[in-house]
């Protein structure tokens, strides 16, 4: 029992870190981890944990059962009779966790244990990676609900091809795992049993980068295209020097020259388990 004398509420998201990988988990497979308040509520505290923790410096979002996120509870978005028709509560938790997966300095792989849907698919497109079973289908449902995908069209707008675009957020149509990717929703699609090994690959590389440099990294993927060019080769050009000079690139620098890890390289053996 809780202090308060009840019994304990089960989390929804559960965290475990390990070798510098902080792996978050949605667990609410009898609803296909839709996007309920309680769910959003543990993945935020599970995001705030891991933001903060300085031995975690790679995430890894997933989820357990066959679908990874079926999009918004919608028992809980319906509105009530006589209630406020805008206070669906979904709908108000939702934007701060893709903001918090968009803007985190460290990067974020989402790992697809399955199939995702609707609002599901505006977590895919928030995070850095996503790599999902070949198996894995995805669909765009809003439309169909007489609903829009309002909020996760900022994350999913910034990944997809325009005419891909178009053509399922307007349909609704179901597509599969090698079109997503081909579209840009995936980074991959693979064999479901090299799931986690390609997973691993890419957290392993993203351990190589210093801390520092990955977040400014991060940004420039998304800022250098949009600016002039000439005011971006003078930006470009003052970052680099204040990069080569900086303490973690001369860490890196040096590390190099004396064929060693670098420092910010976490350690085997540094893990704790799930929570």
């Amino acid at each position: 029992m809780n202090r308060d004398g009840g019994w304990p509420v089960e989390r929804l998201v559960h965290k475990e870190v390990s070798g510098g990988i902080a792996t978050i988990t949605l667990d609410s497979p009898r609803n296909r981890n839709a996007l309920s308040v309680r769910l959003l509520g543990d993945l935020e505290d599970r995001l705030d944990w891991a933001l903060a923790e300085e031995g975690v410096r790679v995430i890894v979002l997933t989820g357990t059962g066959p679908v990874f996120c079926a999009g918004a509870d919608l028992k809980e978005q319906r509105a009530e009779p006589g209630g406020d028709a805008h206070g669906a509560p979904v709908t108000a938790s939702f934007p701060e966790i893709m903001n918090m997966i968009w803007n985190s300095p460290k990067p974020v792989i989402c790992r697809l244990n399955g199939t995702a849907r609707a609002g599901g698919l505006g977590l895919v497109a928030a995070c850095d990676f996503a790599i999902a079973p070949d198996t894995a289908s995805f669909a765009f449902t809003e439309v169909r609900l007489g609903v829009v995908p309002a909020m996760i069209s900022v994350t999913v707008l910034r990944r997809l091809d325009p005419r891909a675009a178009a053509e399922y957020l307007l349909t609704g149509e179901t597509f599969g795992a090698a079109r997503a990717q081909e579209i840009g929703l995936l980074t991959r699609a693979v064999p479901a049993e090299e799931l986690d090994a390609t997973v691993a690959h890419y957290a392993d590389m993203l351990l190589r980068g210093g801390p520092e440099a990955l977040a400014i990294t991060k940004q420039l993927v998304r800022q250098v295209p949009g600016l002039p060019v000439e005011e971006g080769m003078r930006r470009m050009a003052e970052l680099s020097a204040q990069r080569f000079t900086s303490a973690e690139g001369q860490e890196g620098i040096a590390a190099f020259m004396e064929k060693r890890p670098a420092s910010w390289i976490p350690r085997p053996g540094e893990t704790s388990g799930p929570e």
